[in-house]
């Protein structure tokens, strides 16, 4: 529990609220029913383990936050969410319902844990600790198997360590659900890229065929797409990224879109993960998937 005041508010209310839920308790020292809520919204802090931040300021002490919030009694309760008010209460209720209140706009502790594990494996990564990276992200989806950005990001590590097998594991859980969410389908392409590859011999003597064809025939989109798949499967994005734009310079729909899927499914693949930011800022952006995601726009509009 913090006490909040203006001058630490924006930090620890709104920033705060854009990683975890903040229920701000709004209180006076001369109030009875806050001396027996206060102690209770305690309590339910600790029970709940880091699925919320509870704060309280004082009315009396802060008026313009209490102005600002339009508190006309205390206590009463807001939650804020992602710099935002999302609900309130006032009194002081029941310990049941205020966990009733809570539940209706909080994730559930699996996802708590899971992101939070998501988010150490991504620390760990930044340090250069694969292995504890790997760790983080398995015991991620292990407790939440419904978070599909761990799972992304595990078969991601997966792939770019050579563990396909490990990775193919990993992905059948949600093979279905990927024909529905971009992210997976993006891994799917991915996979099957790489399983394309495997009874290449020589790939620098076909790559070497492939770009001969396509030398001959500008408009050999088969070759082309084959060149592409090849370079993605080696983890060489940019270039493949290259090929697919001259495919859809020549024809937007060849092949019911699949150099624009693909293209997509690279973005998708090399674009990091992008930390949370305060309200009305916008993440900064990868150069690389910055660029070709103009270039991208740029040809399918022309």
């Amino acid at each position: 529990m913090i006490n909040v005041t203006v001058a630490n508010f924006e930090t620890e209310v709104i920033e705060a609220s854009m990683q975890t839920p903040v229920l701000v308790d709004f209180w006076a020292p001369w109030c009875g029913p806050c001396k027996v809520i206060g102690p209770l919204l305690e309590k339910i802090e600790t029970d709940y383990a880091g699925r919320f931040k509870l704060v309280k300021i004082d009315s009396d002490q802060e008026q313009q936050l209490a102005q600002a919030f339009g508190i006309r009694s205390i206590p009463t309760c807001v939650l804020l969410m992602n710099g935002q008010p999302v609900d309130g209460f006032m009194g002081a209720l029941p310990e049941g319902q205020i966990k009733e209140f809570l539940d209706k706009h909080l994730p559930a502790a699996e996802e708590v844990e899971a992101a939070a594990e998501e988010a150490e494996a991504m620390d760990a990564l930044a340090e250069g600790d694969v292995e504890g990276a790997l760790a983080k992200l398995q015991q991620a989806v292990m407790t939440d198997p419904e978070n599909d950005d761990a799972r992304f990001d595990l078969v991601k590590l997966l792939l770019e360590l050579d563990r396909d097998d490990d990775a193919k594991v990993a992905f059948a859980p949600v093979i279905a659900k990927s024909v529905a969410v971009r992210r997976l389908d993006s891994l799917n392409r991915w996979m099957k890229a790489r399983d394309a590859q495997d009874g290449v011999a020589d790939p620098e003597a076909r790559a070497a065929g492939l770009q001969a064809k396509i030398a001959t025939n500008k408009r050999d989109f088969e070759s082309r797409f084959a060149l592409a798949q090849q370079l993605m499967a080696h983890s060489q994005f940019v270039p493949a990224m290259d090929e697919l734009l001259e495919i859809l310079m020549r024809d937007k729909a060849w092949s019911e879109e699949l150099a624009r899927k693909t293209f997509i499914a690279i973005l998708d693949i090399i674009e990091p993960p992008k930390p949370k930011v305060a309200e009305g800022q916008v993440p900064p952006e990868d150069p690389t998937v910055a660029t070709y995601r103009r270039r991208l726009s740029s040809v399918v509009l022309s």
